[in-house]
């Protein structure tokens, strides 16, 4: 396991490289003056005295090997640069801001997990059944219904016409816990709608294929519980396609809420990059991208070691 574990941690060391790797030369692959790009507005030609100050600046007048360096320096030291629109640290704006998109993932991969897990696997024990074809629609209209469509009735439920939640906004924890954690609900139950949607499925597939395995079988005809069976035998192994789904999906969601932070004015990562990206912020987008790169990796790392633990025979076969 601790070789296995080992492997997995420097494949994902390597991704990391190959990422920030990747950025650097895109960057330096784009046509164009990078400094000209963001100094001209509305098609205006930029100053040449003002691009030859933020090439300096940027230190694009730098060898290209040099510049690389620079590069991975910062990225390990976590120094992203300023932002050009306010002269802050990029890296102060992303701890400010990752947290809280983490908050809403994290809120949604629970809630997502707590009703998808159990109603995927009732579904696939009352497979072709009534229950079965009720989940299994409602799985396929929460899939197939767009965020910000999920996200404004919600508002309209439990905002407008209950008045038992916050329409959106944002408070920060340590001044109102409560205040936060009501603001929090709507984002993170709107992004759990559509997960819970693919946990759903998946649980469901997965507890099919299980179902028809040998040892599933065999503890049946020795006269086992049907409870006992699915604890031991079925959800834990079916467990194991989920996770991976559901890791995948998380990573997706650090930079794709931001249509839910939008909706509901959560000031999160993802807003950030679009902001960044609408204000052609060069620092800010290398960091955003950079940062959300790294979390996948390691989400996937995360995975993969739990995926390991659950069915130790994984780690046999890849270390």
């Amino acid at each position: 396991m601790l070789r296995y574990i080992a492997y997995r941690t420097l494949v994902a060391l390597f991704l990391v490289w190959f990422v920030v790797t990747a950025v650097f030369l895109l960057l330096h692959l784009i046509p164009g003056d990078p400094a000209e790009l963001l100094l001209s507005q509305g098609g205006v030609a930029a100053d040449p005295e003002a691009v030859a100050a933020l090439r300096e600046k940027m230190g694009l007048n730098a060898p290209l090997w040099q510049q690389y360096l620079e590069h991975m320096t910062g990225f390990l030291s976590g120094d992203f640069g300023e932002s050009f629109r306010d002269g802050t640290p990029v890296i102060e704006q992303i701890a400010l801001r990752l947290p809280r998109t983490l908050e809403v993932i994290a809120g949604a991969a629970l809630l997502a997990a707590i009703f998808g897990v159990p109603l995927g696997t009732y579904a696939a024990i009352r497979a072709d059944g009534k229950a079965d074809a009720l989940i299994s629609l409602l799985a396929s209209v929460a899939l197939s219904t767009p965020v910000f469509v999920v996200g404004s009735v919600i508002i309209l439920i439990f905002a407008q016409n209950l008045q038992i939640l916050p329409a959106g906004g944002f408070a920060p924890f340590s001044q109102d816990p409560l205040e936060h954690l009501k603001l929090l609900l709507l984002p993170a139950g709107t992004v759990a709608i559509t997960l819970w949607a693919v946990i759903t499925r998946m649980s469901r597939a997965s507890v099919l294929e299980v179902l028809q395995r040998d040892y599933v079988r065999t503890a049946r005809a020795k006269g086992l519980e049907r409870n006992r069976i699915l604890r031991r035998h079925v959800v834990r192994n079916a467990l194991i396609p989920v996770l991976t789904v559901l890791g995948l999906e998380m990573g997706t969601l650090i930079g794709g809420t931001v249509l839910v932070e939008f909706v509901f004015n959560w000031p999160g990562l993802s807003g950030y990059l679009v902001a960044a990206v609408d204000a052609r912020d060069y620092p800010e987008v290398v960091g955003i991208v950079m940062t959300i790169s790294v979390l996948f990796v390691f989400l996937n790392l995360v995975v993969d070691v739990v995926n390991a633990l659950l069915d130790p025979r994984i780690s046999l076969v890849k270390s």
